[in-house]
């Protein structure tokens, strides 16, 4: 498959060989996937020096709690991660004592061959030539095999997945891929565009299942959601705070299952709605450098974190005894949706 310029055309949809609909008498299932990654400064340039993985060290501060509830959650790291024993040791006590599951992540910039500019645009795998594509896919899923086991889940870092991305993941053998972020448009940063996504999972090859993100419109305005939120976000109403007016009004509010950025209240109505609509799979998802304030955004100071692991524990509860919800992997959750298909 040819490489696409987005600055030429748009670039094309994943393919869609099979969609997946459980059955609304299914438990909801809910999978964890953490972005198992070195810690950087989010506001600076990309830098192939930013290769820290000190914030590993905490990683047991959201365990603990996943432990409680019987979640495995899902570590896909990336190359800094998995090539140094303070990343990756952290890990394999829980690994070895099946309390989580390993695959992985690529961050371009800090995954070798180097062979490319340092850029925003060359921060997602999709925009990269594929033999370099294949490369790196080819380092981060090596490594992850040499301190763990061959992964079979992949998530691209910051939802790079392209065409020629997916195609590269099945000729490695990956089975799971969690890289795409319904709702979400990255294009004005020259990223891929999920926009026309929703969170059912589909399969992007025989082999190949996706496992979305969970993001969507939530509100009374309904279908008209999505285009009210895209008007609201345009620079000239983003300023007047539009998209934060539409979502205290309860008409439309875009929303991630994921304690960054999102309260408790606001995924707690996600979810029941989104089980309403008879979605069945969810993903929660965050970026391991949180567990230690300084690292993100949305941890800043101890009382962020204290803030950050309540949420994870109090919709763990949610979750689990007021939906009555079930634990999954994105491997079992692969395994359930192909016995279904038999």
């Amino acid at each position: 498959m040819g490489a696409t310029h987005r600055q030429d055309i748009e670039s094309p949809r994943l393919p869609r060989i099979d969609e997946v609909r459980l059955e609304p008498s299914l438990a909801p299932q809910l999978i964890v996937v953490v972005d198992t990654e070195e810690e950087f400064d989010w506001s600076a340039p990309f830098s192939r020096a930013s290769t820290s993985v000190s914030a590993m060290q905490h990683i047991g501060r959201a365990q603990t709690v996943f432990d409680r509830y019987g979640v495995k959650p899902s570590y896909l790291m990336d190359f800094p991660v998995a090539t140094q024993p303070d990343g990756y040791q952290p890990l394999q006590q829980i690994f070895r004592d099946n309390r989580c599951t390993v695959g992985a992540h690529l961050h371009p910039w800090v995954t070798p061959p180097h062979d490319e500019a340092v850029n925003g645009r060359n921060s997602y795998t999709c925009n990269l030539p594929t033999g370099l594509q294949r490369a790196k896919l080819a380092s981060v899923t090596q490594a992850v095999a040499e301190a763990f086991e061959p992964p079979r889940v992949f998530k691209a870092g910051r939802y790079g997945l392209g065409l020629e991305t997916v195609g590269l993941l099945d000729e490695l053998g990956y089975q799971v891929d969690n890289s795409v972020n319904p709702r979400m448009d990255f294009s004005p940063d020259t990223g891929p565009s999920f926009a026309a996504d929703d969170a059912q999972p589909f399969f992007l090859t025989p082999r190949l299942l996706e496992i979305p993100c969970t993001n969507e419109y939530v509100g009374w305005s309904g279908s008209l959601g999505a285009s009210l939120h895209k008007v609201a976000s345009r620079p000239a109403l983003l300023r007047l705070r539009a998209v934060g007016v539409l979502a205290r009004l309860g008409c439309v509010n875009r929303i991630m299952l994921s304690p960054e950025g999102n309260s408790f209240a606001e995924v707690r109505t996600l979810t029941r709605a989104l089980v309403a609509r008879g979605t069945r799979t969810f993903t929660l998802s965050f970026h391991s450098p949180s567990v230690e304030p300084g690292h993100t955004p949305y941890v800043r100071t101890e009382s962020d974190l204290a803030s950050f692991i309540d949420w994870i524990d109090r919709y763990c509860e949610f979750f689990f005894r007021e939906l009555g919800g079930v634990p999954t992997t994105p491997l079992e959750l692969r395994s359930l949706v192909m016995s279904r298909e038999e």
